[in-house]
């Protein structure tokens, strides 16, 4: 069997989605990389030849010869049309938003899964793509804040007198929001991060931070998976008010929260940002899907009454490499986890499995995307 490998093409996007070193996990199956597929993650031609993979000189040819393609985002419709009957795609995929790309699938009975979909069993870790590319994109965001913030993150004396340390308040603590916090400690900052999920109020004070606990009730925070569970209007409006007061006393305020599916919640009002210091930073990692905050310009930098508002997109393929990398072990990760004997099995008695399945053989098996289509 062959693994293809094609050159990512959605704009801004550097990742690949196998590096060189995982060549060698995939014992047994041929590999077909796209010439230039790693160039800007930093993965020459020549390394992939050294470890045996071939190279293809166009997309059409990979699609056209691979049983099975590994890519990081979802396919065009123009790519969908090139695929080998039958073959199997493992991708971020987002089916809702690319309804028109199944339907293409399904016609040329094609195999389908998508990484974000992959379920929060303690098998899947390995496989959690979301998990290591949020990795970064909390790292990241402080960096973003920190280059932004016209002050300095660290208390330092001086013969000149104290500078206080940053104040930095994350909202939503995931694994973006964990990363945000250790990284924004690491750099001297006091910092303080509010999550819905009580739950995480001790992986919050692991990481030298306080957690902020609001009065608010919640009847039922997170989902089965760990993610957490939109709540009501009611409940946001007084969610805005409360956490408008923290955001009013921060220097630099980082926002990760998001609803499976949904739009990301509005967490930070105008009103809120009216209150914030003149030169206080907002890093909105939920800009994708609409912002936490209500003035976020998705996939750009905008500056509101004074405070500076970053709605970065792709954030791990601006550390292409390392995510390429992390991205690579979660996808053969997986992969292996059906492969038996040189050839694929897709068990669809096996959680694992049928989690991230989105079309089988040609059937759309995804139950909103069938529906909707």
């Amino acid at each position: 069997m062959i693994v293809g490998i094609p050159k990512e093409i959605a704009p801004g996007e550097r990742r690949v989605s196998l590096v060189p070193d995982a060549i060698s996990r995939l014992k047994g199956l041929s590999v077909l990389v796209q010439a230039g597929a790693g160039e800007e993650s930093g993965f020459k031609d020549f390394s992939y030849l050294e470890r045996g993979a071939e190279l293809a000189e166009s997309p059409k040819e990979v699609y056209g010869r691979s049983d099975i393609v590994l890519k990081v985002q979802p396919p065009t419709a123009e790519e969908a049309d090139l695929f080998k009957e039958g073959s199997v795609l493992i991708s971020f995929l987002y089916p809702m938003s690319n309804l028109d790309v199944l339907r293409r699938m399904s016609s040329r009975r094609m195999s389908a899964f998508a990484m974000e979909l992959m379920p929060r069993i303690s098998r899947a870790q390995p496989m959690d793509a979301l998990s290591s590319q949020a990795t970064i994109s909390g790292y990241k965001a402080v960096l973003i804040a920190a280059n932004s913030l016209p002050k300095l993150f660290p208390m330092m004396m001086t013969a000149a007198g104290t500078i206080p340390p940053a104040r930095v308040f994350v909202i939503g603590a995931g694994v973006a929001g964990l990363q945000a916090i250790a990284v924004s400690k690491r750099l001297g900052a006091v910092v303080e991060a509010y999550d819905v999920r009580p739950v995480v109020k001790e992986q919050v004070a692991s990481l030298g931070a306080k957690f902020v606990e609001l009065p608010l009730k919640v009847e039922d925070s997170q989902t089965a998976g760990g993610y957490a569970k939109a709540q009501s209007e009611d409940f946001y409006k007084r969610q805005q008010q409360l956490l408008g007061e923290h955001a009013a006393s921060a220097d630099v305020v980082i926002t990760t929260a998001l609803v499976p599916g949904q739009r990301a919640p509005i967490l930070i009002s105008e009103e809120a940002v009216k209150k914030m210091r003149a030169g206080s930073v907002i890093v909105d990692l939920a800009a994708e899907q609409g912002g936490n905050c209500a003035l976020t310009e998705p996939g750009k930098t905008v500056v509101k009454y004074g405070v500076t508002i970053h709605g970065p997109l792709n954030l791990p393929s601006s550390m292409a490499q390392q995510a390429s990398q992390l991205y690579s072990r979660n996808i053969t990760s997986f992969l292996l986890v059906m492969l038996k004997d040189g050839s694929i099995t897709i068990d669809t008695k096996d959680e694992l499995v049928r989690g991230p399945l989105v079309v089988l053989n040609g059937e759309i098996v995804h139950e909103q995307a069938r529906k909707a289509l």
